[in-house]
């Protein structure tokens, strides 16, 4: 790696380090988690042809940050997206198909991949307790039960805290659902 290359990366991690690990930290389950994405975020850094030409490295990171976030979740968390699901007129159909299937063209994994952006950016958008409710019930596989003794909150109260994030997610993730199905 040129010098004036490995500056440049040891100046971005100065700057962007911390808030970059704290975005991923509110974001995975555990700290050793968020440092082994924070990690693979500066390994893709360092292997940038152009990381120089880069015009909005936070935005580029971030988005590397959340893409690499996803991919965990993709890889070890789908059992409980079953129960995510959008009712239409002709029944149930869950998101699940949509996060969870093999794709066979590069069209359909893309769509895929836009989805996980999407429904990340929509659970941004949550209230912090309805979108920490929803991700550890649904992503952390965590019990509401569990999720009560950790808070000290009424399991009732973090079912209808997770109702409110599910109708959301709905809502917003509607039309790119629609995409999918249609596809």
């Amino acid at each position: 790696m040129p010098a004036e290359k490995s500056q440049n990366i040891i100046q971005t991690v100065t700057k962007y380090g911390k808030r970059l690990f704290s975005f991923i930290r509110s974001r995975v389950n555990t700290e050793e988690d968020a440092e082994d994405i924070l990690q693979e975020v500066w390994y893709q850094l360092s292997n940038q042809p152009e990381a120089n030409a880069i015009e909005q490295i936070s935005g580029w990171l971030h988005r590397v940050a959340r893409n690499k976030i996803t991919d965990k979740y993709r890889k070890q968390h789908h059992e409980f997206l079953e129960d995510f699901a959008y009712e239409d007129n002709e029944g149930e159909i869950n998101f699940r198909e949509i996060l969870m299937t093999d794709s066979s063209t590069p069209e359909a994994e893309e769509l895929k991949k836009l989805f996980w952006e999407q429904l990340f950016t929509a659970l941004d958008e949550l209230p912090e307790n309805q979108r920490n409710v929803f991700i550890q019930n649904e992503l952390e596989e965590k019990t509401f039960q569990d999720l009560a003794k950790a808070t000290g909150e009424n399991i009732k109260t973090l079912i209808s805290r997770k109702g409110y994030a599910v109708k959301h997610l709905r809502y917003r993730l509607f039309n790119l659902y629609q995409e999918f199905i249609n596809y």
